[in-house]
């Protein structure tokens, strides 16, 4: 039996507490660089094969905002944070009062554009601190790329390194929100993925093993 087969709720619960830790560290960064209160939820932690990623993210074809960064050190892999296009907008309208901002209208605004590149910055620290200090691992992020492209075309850029046995992910649901209000709520998707030989090291750091 793989390890993937072996995680339980106990783990998934232990995951869903990272992402609430993480999300809680990017909340108050987010209301410090805002200078007003963000709430930040994780209502799901899954694991999910590379077509149900594409699926939640809206179907391969499906045009999404993308901020993507490597992941160095003990367990290395890949990193995506994926808003629809709408939401993208919600958050650069929140962030930076730029009423007027569309993805229709190009050239993109500067401002707006290291909006979502800071807010990917921000969250994928949070993540990866949380994630390294529940599993003791050295993990260091690289400097975050924006794009904008077909949900396929991005994944499988993350996935080309990866073998097929090893075609999973760690989907971390993201919602955020201004004083607690859910009706202007932007929700994301966060993929953390890891490298072959990085899905073990972190799920036995987490003492869920494949051996027995």
């Amino acid at each position: 039996m793989s390890f993937l087969e072996k995680i339980s709720f106990i783990q998934l619960d232990i995951l869903r507490e990272i992402g609430n830790i993480g999300a809680g560290n990017a909340a108050t960064a987010l209301s410090t660089l805002l200078n007003k209160k963000i709430d930040m939820k994780v209502p799901n932690v899954r694991i999910l094969s590379f077509d149900e990623m594409m699926d939640l993210a809206g179907g391969p074809e499906t045009v999404v905002a993308s901020v993507f960064l490597r992941v160095e050190g003990d367990a290395p892999g890949s990193m995506f944070f994926i808003l629809p296009l709408q939401q993208a907008t919600d958050f650069i309208h929140q962030m930076t009062e730029e009423s007027d901002f569309s993805f229709e209208k190009q050239p993109f605004s500067e401002m707006a554009m290291s909006a979502l590149q800071e807010l990917g910055n921000i969250l994928s620290g949070s993540y990866l601190s949380a994630l390294s200090d529940f599993t003791r691992l050295n993990l260091y992020p690289s400097v975050p790329a924006l794009s904008f492209d077909m949900v396929g075309a991005i994944l499988g850029y993350g996935l080309i390194e990866l073998s097929q046995v090893s075609d999973y992910a760690i989907v971390i649901d993201t919602a955020l929100s201004e004083d607690g209000c859910d009706v202007n709520s932007v929700n994301g998707h966060f993929f953390l993925l890891p490298d072959p030989q990085s899905f073990e090291t972190i799920f036995n750091s987490l003492g869920v093993t494949g051996n027995d």
